[in-house]
């Protein structure tokens, strides 16, 4: 094709993408959007949801796409902002409105105008609390007279630090042997393929067995954790199932708030290593990020309880 073709084909489609945005058509600007990102169907979803988000928002506030500046963008982020959507939602929907204008400018439709909008700043640190050891314990103690799906999986993620969506992704199959010691093997957030462990100690394994033995259908190839509802029984359980299975536990022992959540349990398996004398390095193995400086925060939450527990400013009761 020469590059006269080229150019004439590309102005075409431009001219055609143009028509589409100008009459509102943003179904057909998205679908093209996403169509041209290599990105992750989780991520997908994500940007298909934030940008239907900036396009409701566009039609609600008389804006089109046309003559914007960075300044609506700010109007946009202000907008969630004050709708009480968290900090790290909101970075989430700029970051997809960044990827949509920076695809319209390479298209030659709009240019970047998002590109100068900065994310809201929060403060770093878990705003999650993690579970004392006897918050722990009792949480275990409830479920275990209750259900067996659900004492093994809680126990699991406690004891493990896994995530609801590597529960979820877990195979009867995984559980193997390595080395002479059983271990479960983890398809991670942001891989492609089971690449990591995780060690089952019997702790672990005991209820995970137990639990399977109850169960009809227990093959290799089937689900490790399963919904057990009528209509659904038998059918994998989906982690936002999942993170609801931890939450109504840890509502039901007085662990309502909304700093706790299914990673409190992960922030707690973290904590607990190093309370029992390990370091940020186990926290990382165990955890499997990819960044010390991840694992390095969880201190933080040693040296609040260290804090809490001491009281150095009783010292200063009587003092004066």
């Amino acid at each position: 094709m020469s590059n006269d073709i080229k150019i004439i084909t590309h102005s075409r489609e431009r001219d055609r993408l143009q028509k589409v945005a100008t009459g509102d058509d943003y179904d057909s600007l998205l679908k093209r959007f996403l169509s041209s990102q290599d990105i992750k169907p989780k991520s997908r979803e994500t940007y298909s949801w934030a940008m239907t988000q900036y396009f409701r928002w566009l039609a609600e506030t008389g804006r089109g796409l046309q003559g914007l500046t960075p300044a609506d963008i700010v109007s946009f982020k202000s907008h969630l902002l004050e709708k009480g959507l968290s900090q790290l939602t909101v970075s989430a929907y700029l970051t997809a409105v960044r990827q949509f204008y920076n695809w319209t400018e390479i298209c030659l439709l709009y240019p970047n105008i998002a590109r100068s909008v900065r994310a809201p700043r929060g403060k770093k640190g878990f705003k999650k609390m993690h579970l004392t050891a006897s918050e722990a314990g009792e949480l275990l103690e409830y479920l275990k007279t209750r259900s067996a799906r659900d004492y093994a999986l809680v126990n699991l993620i406690l004891r493990t630090g896994l995530r609801t969506i590597e529960v979820s992704r877990a195979d009867i199959g995984d559980i193997t042997v390595k080395k002479g010691r059983r271990v479960l093997k983890v398809w991670g957030k942001g891989l492609n393929e089971k690449d990591n462990i995780v060690i089952l100690n019997d702790p672990v394994w005991i209820p995970i067995r137990d639990y399977l033995e109850g169960r009809v259908e227990n093959s290799d190839d089937q689900p490790l954790f399963v919904t057990d509802g009528k209509g659904h029984r038998g059918c994998r359980m989906s982690a936002r199932l999942i993170q609801h299975t931890c939450k109504e536990a840890m509502r039901a022992i007085g662990l309502e708030g909304h700093e706790y959540s299914p990673h409190s349990l992960r922030h707690t398996t973290a904590v607990t290593i190093l309370r029992s004398g390990g370091d940020w390095k186990d926290v990382q193995r165990v955890l499997r990020h990819s960044s010390p400086t991840v694992s390095q925060i969880y201190t933080a939450s040693i040296e609040d309880e260290v804090h809490l527990e001491k009281n150095p400013e009783g010292l200063l009761d009587t003092a004066f």
